[in-house]
């Protein structure tokens, strides 16, 4: 699952943006079942999601758009970067800081965000009118990739996206394995298309748009009503498991 805009609102403080009421309570659940395994792979930096998740259990995290990976027994792995990018990006800080940008700008893993969630129209037409010429330019000069998201502006070393996390992902599990990821922003598209063939794609947005997601929901009611009907499935399997096992004549809930 992504994070930003699927399980929780967008905020203007990104460090605010805590997941809708109910979805909490709903992971904790579905993680507690056997042989289920909750990933979240988001745009953000690793260390800034647990506080924001705060679950019982820590689910397996990709950060930085698949850059990052930290495992549920707390090793932690980041893919090499070209240093000629990591240069560009150092290069892009400085322009931004010079032109007193540095408060939107948020520094990652082999990514620069530009932020404007929260402003006037006229505000962002104005930044995007400075920002993107010149960091285009950058991102021509030093072989760095430029996308907009939801609320901004991102500049990013070549290499990894969310869909090769989901590749890597799958390939380490059973191939019958009942897999779906859930993505709001042009960014989880990858993801949508590496999930093809081994689960379903959801998009998580109050407002359709185009996309190779399988499903889509609107968060929060049918977001909640999702991930229920997973809990749900999962520990109704785990009942007729131990009924099978153990010959109980236990209802399912």
């Amino acid at each position: 699952m992504d994070y930003d805009g699927t399980l929780a609102p967008f905020h203007v403080d990104p460090s605010k943006a805590f997941p809708y009421p109910g979805v909490r309570n709903l992971l904790n659940r579905i993680m507690d079942a056997p042989g289920v395994h909750v990933v979240i792979i988001s745009g953000r930096w690793t260390k800034d999601l647990i506080p924001l998740l705060h679950l019982q259990k820590q689910p397996e995290i990709w950060g930085s758009h698949g850059l990052e990976r930290l495992k549920m027994d707390g090793i932690y792995e980041i893919a090499s970067m070209d240093e000629r990018a990591l240069n560009g990006l150092v290069t892009a800080d400085d322009w931004v800081e010079s032109k007193g940008l540095s408060s939107r700008c948020e520094k990652k893993p082999g990514c620069l965000a530009l932020h404007w969630r929260g402003l006037r129209d006229q505000e962002i037409s104005e930044i995007k009118n400075r920002v993107i010429p010149e960091w285009r330019l950058i991102a021509e000069g030093w072989t760095l990739r430029l996308l907009e998201f939801d609320g901004g502006l991102e500049l990013r070393v070549p290499g990894r996206n969310k869909g090769d996390a989901i590749k890597t992902i799958l390939e380490e599990m059973e191939q019958d394995v009942v897999a779906a990821y859930l993505g709001d922003d042009l960014t989880d598209e990858d993801a949508f298309r590496s999930i093809k063939g081994r689960g379903i794609g959801v998009l998580v947005r109050k407002v359709f748009r185009p996309t190779d997601a399988d499903l889509w929901i609107k968060p929060p009611e049918e977001l909640l009503e999702f991930l229920s009907v997973w809990a749900r499935g999962i520990h109704r399997d785990e009942v007729q498991h131990s009924r099978r096992v153990s010959g109980s004549r236990i209802l399912p809930p």
